[in-house]
């Protein structure tokens, strides 16, 4: 009995890793032969949002892109060129630690850095501009690291594409 017992619930474990260590479907992993799988129109601001991706993220007080912040704008600026009737707001955040000066200042060096890093992949200035919300519109809600690296970022939101 203790050993139906044991590989019962060495079994179910089993299974539990297993579906834990599987890859999560990814729907916009390209085809094979490259060609993404989205079904969205590629001008649009989901696509932009879901595909190229629309933020970057920081270190606690700092507005130095990281690489993977560097990589998601580069995609940015290939699809604003493929799209120039369309305009770019960069929103920078913080998050809820720190003054609510010292993060409004924070916010607006975080989206600064991130339209001069755009900018200087080819994208006009004119077509850029940004804001800072400091920690006023935080993405997730605690006190705790998980938290706070969700909010320290710069959103670039599209505006005069369609949505879907």
């Amino acid at each position: 009995m203790i050993n139906k017992l044991t590989t019962t619930i060495a079994f179910g474990a089993a299974l539990m890793l297993a579906a834990c260590t599987g890859e999560p479907p990814d729907a916009e992993a390209p085809a094979p032969g490259g060609a993404p799988t989205s079904t969205l129109d590629p001008a649009s601001v989901a696509y932009f949002q879901q595909t190229v991706g629309d933020r970057v993220f920081f270190e606690t007080d700092s507005t130095r892109l990281t690489q993977a912040g560097q990589q998601t704008l580069i995609r940015q600026a290939e699809w604003l060129a493929q799209n120039p009737g369309v305009n770019a707001v960069i929103e920078g955040h913080a998050d809820e630690r720190g003054t609510r000066e010292y993060n409004l200042a924070l916010g607006a060096r975080r989206a600064e850095a991130a339209r001069s890093y755009l900018a200087a992949q080819g994208v006009a200035a004119s077509r850029l501009s940004t804001i800072s919300y400091g920690k006023e519109r935080p993405e997730a809600l605690c006190s705790a690291e998980s938290c706070w690296s969700e909010n320290r970022r710069a959103v670039t939101v599209i505006a005069g594409a369609p949505t879907s």
